[in-house]
């Protein structure tokens, strides 16, 4: 059993050989040098517990350099050597150290993948995928995940749900534009409904939203596109380039809700009968509607298919009809809207300056695409046309017609007096680009059925 007083000189000349070597220190019993055949150099400390009979067991201090110094390790051994006199084993306690951090590393992988199930990003996804009301419309989710995304997610991030505070979703809310009132309402409910339904599953013990005001209701708006306006919206659409052209002129036409003329689908429409049957599945309420299609209508599907000169024109029986992709509906509102403004306001100047006014003293008052169906609401009090027919028109449920008691023991569809009224704003919308053939552009809805041989409401 070779000895040697163990210091960096000698340990820095002790040669591997063809076995493993021990050597034992002169001044520390127990401690020694293990060499190995390939070099390695470790430090130990060899002891027997119980005396004699104890059996002779052997702790590993570790690498020489690695962090290990002869010094260093020898003053260990000497702890070493003071728990073993007290009757303690290292070993024993080395591997209940060692237990005890796997057993914390376990914890602590453990926790990770927990806050990582808790994460927003996780749980909104569950919430999409599970956590809404069947048969949710796919608008409402798109809505949904839209404001989880753009809103909540750039200041929520990963954090677990339980983490999530009051003051993290006030920011959510502040990083909306003041003038955005109506985006903020729509993130605040849909976080609400969001944390209610993590409170219902036992995700987070207290909603975040507790103790937050809900942002002001948005004011109604009252914009209406004038006579002039809507001839210039018009005259401007038939400038744009398509699908956003026609999509623009059909829903004037129609008077419908933009993102229900934006999914269009030739399944949905009949030429023969010149009616859109708009399913319940993709109109805002959840209602199916039946909307008779005027002449200025079919005139633009004709185009839209390429069938205005057949002599028996057809449409094609599916397929989107304001598509860029071919297989989604058209997006880019803002962009389409922004190209209309500037087509607007170019031929105003224009007729303008035909006029002998100054073309730089024109300008245009800002609307949106939502306006123009109000403006159809509205021309239809001008037409003469009954309330019930015009909610019938916009598929509203709302109306003392539509909705207690009226709606279940009335059930006239108007159907006849929906065609007369949308052939009527057809007319009115022709005389606005033709004013020369009429000194007056409101057509009386009385007149307009006479001429397509329907009865008067």
């Amino acid at each position: 059993m070779p000895t040697i007083s163990i210091k960096k000189s000698t340990v820095d000349e002790a040669r591997p050989g063809k076995r493993q070597v021990i050597l034992w220190d002169t001044a520390v019993k127990g401690f020694g040098l293990l060499v190995l055949p390939s070099g390695h150099k470790s430090y130990v400390y060899q002891y027997r517990l119980g005396g004699r009979a104890g059996r002779t067991r052997r702790y590993t201090i570790g690498k020489h350099g690695d962090p290990w110094t002869p010094d260093q390790a020898r003053e260990f051994a000497k702890d070493l050597a003071e728990a073993v006199r007290k009757g303690i084993d290292p070993l024993d306690e080395k591997r209940a150290k060692i237990d005890e951090a796997r057993a914390a590393r376990v914890a602590e992988e453990e926790e990770a993948l927990r806050l990582k199930e808790l994460s927003f990003d996780a749980v909104a996804d569950q919430f999409l995928k599970s956590g809404l009301s069947p048969g949710t419309r796919e608008g409402t989710v798109a809505g949904y995940r839209s404001a989880l995304t753009n809103h909540c997610a750039p200041v929520f991030e990963e954090k677990p749900l339980p983490e999530i505070s009051r003051r993290d979703v006030i920011k959510v809310l502040d990083a909306i534009p003041a003038e955005q009132q109506s985006v903020r309402r729509m993130a605040f409910a849909v976080m609400r409904l969001f944390f209610a339904w993590a409170l219902s599953r036992d995700i987070i013990e207290r909603s975040p939203l507790d103790g937050v005001k809900a942002p002001e209701p948005v004011k109604a708006r009252d914009r209406i596109l004038s006579d002039d306006e809507l001839a210039l919206a018009l005259r401007g659409a038939a400038l744009l380039s398509q699908p956003f052209g026609s999509f623009v002129e059909l829903l004037v036409s129609t008077g419908q809700r933009r993102s229900e003329v934006a999914g269009l689908q030739w399944s949905e429409l009949d030429r023969a009968a010149a009616e859109w049957t708009l399913p319940a599945s993709r109109s805002k309420n959840g209602v199916p509607s039946v909307v008779p299609l005027n002449s200025r209508s079919v005139a633009i599907l004709d185009r839209i298919a390429g069938v205005e000169d057949a002599e028996k024109p057809q449409w094609p029986r599916t397929g989107l009809l304001f598509t860029t992709t071919g297989k989604t509906p058209i997006s880019g509102f803002s962009r389409a809207k922004a190209q209309l403004d500037a087509k607007m306001l170019e031929i105003a100047r224009q007729d303008a300056e035909e006029a002998g006014d100054d073309p730089d003293a024109v300008t245009l008052a800002p609307w949106r695409f939502h306006d123009a169906r109000r403006t159809f609401a509205t021309a239809m009090q001008r037409l003469g046309v009954r309330f019930e027919v015009t909610e019938a028109l916009l598929n509203h449920v709302s109306g003392a017609s539509r909705s207690g008691v009226a709606a279940v023991y009335q059930r006239h569809d108007w159907k006849v007096e929906k065609r007369a009224a949308i052939e009527a704003w057809a007319t009115f919308c022709d005389k606005l680009l033709a004013p020369a053939a009429s000194a007056d552009n409101i057509v009386p809805l009385r007149a307009a059925t006479s001429s397509s041989g329907g009865d008067a409401p």
